[in-house]
């Protein structure tokens, strides 16, 4: 897939969650203030704050669609995990949010009884955001972006967090009024742990963590199969966005010319490039093969 495609498609993914969630945040917080449901009100609340995450992500994208420059040789990628920690953030803050307003209500005993669009809002948000999540899941998985993977998850939050302001407000609105607050409380720790995922995943990438084993796997056996290259000594790789940089030093014949090993070296990055088109770039390093040679490194 090409660089602008896909950058194209993770805007898109971006800007489609962006748009229902201006209405969807709209709608609970007319819904919540009229249908007077704390929990509702809170799920708006929430969409609101998604506002910011949504924003830094769309700037993030737009960072990390730039192409590498003097001041930046491996490309802006990080922008997208540096995005994903701070919608992780937004996440865990929300979540803080709604549990202290829950708390204060069911230790004061300030119950009301929600009318029926309460109850619908929350209904009509745990459909439009399941659908959102998965939509944005598949094509986050297939860019491997962690901006994109990062809003499918805030998505899913809003899910789980209206299945339980849905059951949370029903109650209420039969009589039950503490199960209003109670489930905007209970919410909350579902969103804690959510926001906990997607920082540790930033986190990960930003502390340049290797990707998945099945990747570098694949990789070694693609490169051992080109003619000249006798072995791979080393491979490692780390994420910039949507991308993944690799590091790999081949064992090749110690006779061979340099133009024979550079021209072995392009092959075998050319063919990585045609298999991974999430492979950014490859950087390849040469070694005699069967031959005593010391690996130099500082870290």
């Amino acid at each position: 897939m090409l660089r602008e495609d896909r950058f194209s498609r993770a805007d898109r993914v971006i800007k489609i969650g962006f748009w229902f969630n201006a209405l969807l945040m709209a709608m609970k917080l007319l819904a919540g203030y009229f249908g007077r449901s704390e929990a509702v009100f809170a799920d708006g609340l929430e969409s609101a704050c998604d506002f910011v995450a949504l924003l830094s992500t769309m700037l993030a994208l737009r960072i990390g669609r730039k192409p590498f420059d003097a001041k930046h040789p491996y490309g802006h990628g990080k922008a997208e995990s540096l995005s994903a920690i701070l919608v992780s953030l937004v996440i865990i803050g929300t979540g803080a949010m709604i549990l202290v307003k829950s708390v204060h209500t069911i230790a004061d005993a300030s119950y009301e009884t929600p009318q029926f669009m309460a109850v619908a809002a929350a209904f009509i948000t745990i459909i439009v955001k399941e659908w959102l999540y998965r939509f944005s899941f598949k094509v986050g998985g297939q860019l491997e972006s962690p901006a994109v993977l990062a809003v499918a998850k805030d998505h899913r939050k809003d899910a789980v967090t209206s299945v339980a302001t849905l059951v949370g407000v029903t109650c209420a609105f039969f009589g039950l009024n503490i199960m209003d607050p109670l489930a905007a409380g209970l919410t909350a720790f579902f969103i804690f742990h959510i926001g906990y995922e997607t920082f540790r995943s930033a986190a990960h990438d930003l502390m340049d963590a290797r990707p998945s084993e099945e990747l570098l796997n694949a990789i070694n056996v693609l490169a051992e199969e080109v003619p000249g290259v006798e072995h791979v000594h080393e491979i490692r790789a780390r994420r910039s966005g949507q991308y993944v940089i690799v590091d790999l030093k081949l064992d090749m014949d110690p006779e061979m010319t340099v133009k024979r090993s550079h021209d072995i070296a392009t092959a075998v990055k050319r063919l990585i490039f045609e298999r991974f088109p999430n492979v950014g770039d490859v950087m390849i390093h040469i070694n005699p093969h069967e031959e005593e040679h010391e690996d130099l490194i500082r870290l």
